[in-house]
């Protein structure tokens, strides 16, 4: 546009103007619009920015050192720049050597690279890392300088583990010495060995971290699984070649944490490589145990460049000694110890271990060893380390914590070493009230089954089929309270206790069965109203058949399960003693079928045959017969299912009732007995002979042919009742 008609129309604008308000970025001015310079507002083009000016507009650029966040320039907008990161256009440092460029807000900066330092005129110059006041490679090494680094080379004996910006140490390779005794570990040892001198030597060409770790849980499982770990001595020999060759492996680990597990053992190793010691805790863990520690703890008073912590469990590991410091409470009780977890070895880069800064905190897993025998035994669990120095034994001496529940236990011990937790089992020292009881009930009860043995057998007037099941049951059970009084702790003789147990399960399950012969008899009298009785030769079978044909197959099966350290009775391992409980509750809960039937029907018959007698004295008799019963039929042996629940109250119930069984047979079947009173009576005056007249438990004076059974049969010479 020519200029003449450019001032005509800013004329012809501002007359306009005149007339009218002005357009955006013009303010009005008297008459006139003027320019409006927006770059007033300072927040306009955002943080990093520029304003520019124009006439009737304004325009936005970033600063230097920032970059629009858009391809073109903005005109308006709150945060519309971005740092410009100048390292990545590979031009910034690139006139300044051994440096890296390090961007920062608006700008950057160069940074020389570790091994360098920065000179005055802003170049990187070497840093000779051996000229330092400290000893870099330690005292037996050479440090040799290279461009921005350097390494360090060991003397003969000495050794930085491959980590050649690592002080050297000094490496010992004859700490373990083997002797014939310990020829089973000897593969292992030669492991070690062979891995000492190469690092030692710096000559044999040397396998990796990893490989030796391999290698190391291969043979240690072989040593471990071919049962040559057999004595104290070879299992300190074993357990230190193991810390040792751990202590050659750790350094050369190239992975900050390294596992290898197989069925024997399970090893967990970190290692930490830096400039700087590490610092805060560190834990590890296996299946069945849980490591805590300090980084302090690992890595000690001195810090060669490297840390490491490792982590053993040995499985499949069980020492056969379990010789330990003496229990302060054990008195003369017979302690037996049992490890409860796996033995474990602890190893760290710190040399000294026998007293450390911070303590450590092992984690166990029980493994429950012996629970069935938790009924006779007390348990007592104590953290403990294998003490080669003390002869090769268990010592809790270090431990200072301990906490222990029913799955596991944790150990804190101010020491390193190979750990476990072992369990001490303590005989259960017998109850003095309970021996007492035991005693006189049992006393008693032999005098009182003589008594009904006699009785049964001598007296005519009373025998029938009952009887001869009462002569039976009475027989049983005074040969078993008379074993079980004299011989239940004669267990010097193992052949003796073992033939005593075995007499003893046999006379029992012979009562019991007896007992249910006794429950099928009063089934067949009372439901059956005495038509039937049982064959002499078939209850003989059931009597002692039975009870003969269960403990053979129990012997054959287990014979190792009759006698143990503390009776002659069954073992309670692997469920032995259910031989004799299984068969007891099927005889009870039989006998309880019968129990009920032949109450209801007792009660039935009190009714029905006196009608005239009163309520109380129904009550009474109906509560009396058929408590007597319920005793007669083993009903009290049921305390002895819940004996092993460890319940005070039920030990002394099933004491006190089963001691005094000979006694309550005898009150009742002899003495609660009108005829065999009068026998006692004619006894008493010299003569026993049978009475002119039987009395039956159930006698009336009707004379209806249904009674007419109350006599015995001439084919079965079954008695009256």
């Amino acid at each position: 546009m020519e200029p003449k008609w450019t001032l005509v129309f800013l004329g012809l604008v501002q007359f306009g103007l005149s007339v009218q308000s002005c357009p955006p970025g013009f303010i009005k001015s008297g008459t006139n619009c003027t320019d409006e310079d927006e770059c007033e507002d300072k927040g306009l083009c955002g943080n990093y920015s520029i304003c520019h000016n124009t006439f009737g507009s304004y325009y936005c650029t970033c600063e230097e050192g920032y970059e629009s966040r858009t391809t073109t320039n903005f005109t308006s907008g709150t945060g519309q720049c971005k740092d410009l990161n100048e390292c990545l256009r590979g031009e910034a440092c690139s006139n300044v050597s051994n440096s890296k460029c390090v961007n920062t807000l608006g700008s950057y900066k160069c940074v020389c690279l570790p091994g360098f330092q920065k000179e005055e005129n802003n170049t990187c110059s070497d840093t000779d890392e051996c000229d330092s006041k400290e000893l870099i490679c330690g005292e037996y090494g050479s440090c040799m300088n290279s461009p921005g680094s350097y390494s360090c080379k060991c003397e003969t004996g000495y050794t930085n583990y491959g980590n050649n910006q690592s002080k050297c140490t000094e490496l010992k390779c004859d700490t373990v010495n083997t002797t014939p005794t310990q020829a089973g570990v000897g593969k292992l040892l030669s492991l070690f060995v062979s891995s000492c001198e190469s690092l030692r030597n710096h000559t044999a060409p040397q396998l990796s971290g990893e490989s030796l770790l391999q290698d190391l849980m291969k043979v240690s499982g072989e040593v471990v699984s071919s049962g040559n770990i057999n004595d104290s001595s070879t299992l300190s020999v074993f357990l230190g070649a193991m810390e040792d060759t751990l202590h050659l492996i750790g350094p050369q680990l190239n992975e900050s944490v390294t596992r290898v597990e197989n069925s024997i053992s399970e090893t967990c190793l970190e290692v930490k490589k830096n400039v700087t010691p590490p610092t805060g805790r560190v834990t590890l863990n296996t299946n069945d145990v849980h490591l805590n520690i300090s980084w302090k703890t690992v890595v000690g008073e001195q810090y060669p460049g490297f840390a490491y912590v490792g982590l053993v469990s040995h499985k499949a590991l069980n020492s056969t000694n379990t010789s330990v410091v003496e229990e302060p409470n054990a008195g003369s009780r017979t302690v037996e110890y049992y490890l409860n977890s796996p033995v474990v070895t602890v190893c760290v880069s710190n040399k000294k271990t026998e007293l450390l800064p911070e303590p450590i905190t092992l984690t166990f897993k029980h493994q429950q060893v012996l629970q069935e025998g938790a009924v006779s035994e007390q348990r007592n669990y104590s953290c403990v380390f294998w003490a080669p120095e003390d002869g090769g034994t268990w010592s809790r001496n270090g431990c200072v914590g301990a906490v222990f529940n029913a799955t596991h236990a944790m150990c804190s011990w101010n020491h390193l070493s190979s750990f476990a937790v072992l369990m001490a089992l303590y005989p259960i020292e017998d109850n003095f009230e309970l021996v007492l009881i035991t005693r006189i009930g049992l006393s008693l009860s032999l005098l009182c089954l003589f008594l009904c043995i006699l009785t049964f057998s001598l007296c005519r007037a009373i025998k029938s089929t009952r009887t001869t099941i009462h002569l039976q049951l009475c027989v049983c059970l005074f040969i078993a309270n008379f074993l079980f009084l004299f011989f239940i702790s004669s267990t010097k003789n193992e052949i003796g206790c073992s033939f005593v147990a075995g007499l003893l399960h046999f006379f029992f399950l012979s009562a019991f069965c007896w007992m249910l012969l006794e429950g099928v008899q009063l089934y067949l009298m009372v439901v059956l109203v005495f038509h039937t009785t049982i064959r002499l030769l078939y209850m003989c079978a059931v009597g002692y058949g039975i009870p003969l044909i269960i403990v053979i197959i129990s012997a054959m099966a287990n014979p190792s399960g009759y006698g143990t350290t503390r009776h002659c009775w069954l073992s309670l391992e692997n469920g032995f003693i259910w031989s004799f409980f299984a068969p007891v509750c099927l005889i009870v809960v039989l006998n309880s079928f019968f129990f009920i039937i032949t109450v209801w029907k007792l009660a039935a018959k009190f009714s029905s045959l006196n009608p005239d007698l009163s309520k109380l004295k129904k009550l009474k008799g109906f509560l009396v017969t058929a408590v007597a019963q319920l005793c007669v039929l083993g009903g009290m042996w049921v305390f002895g299912c819940f004996m092993f629940q460890g319940n005070v109250v039920i030990l002394y119930i099933f004491t006190l009732l089963n001691s005094l069984q000979g006694a309550l047979i005898f009150i009742m079947h002899c003495l609660m007995r009108k005829s065999v009173r009068e026998e006692y009576s004619k006894l008493c005056g010299g003569v026993c002979r049978p009475p002119k007249k039987r009395y039956s438990e159930f006698s009336t004076n009707q004379s209806s042919n249904s009674q007419r059974p109350l006599r015995s049969a001439p084919s079965t010479g079954e008695s009256q009742i």
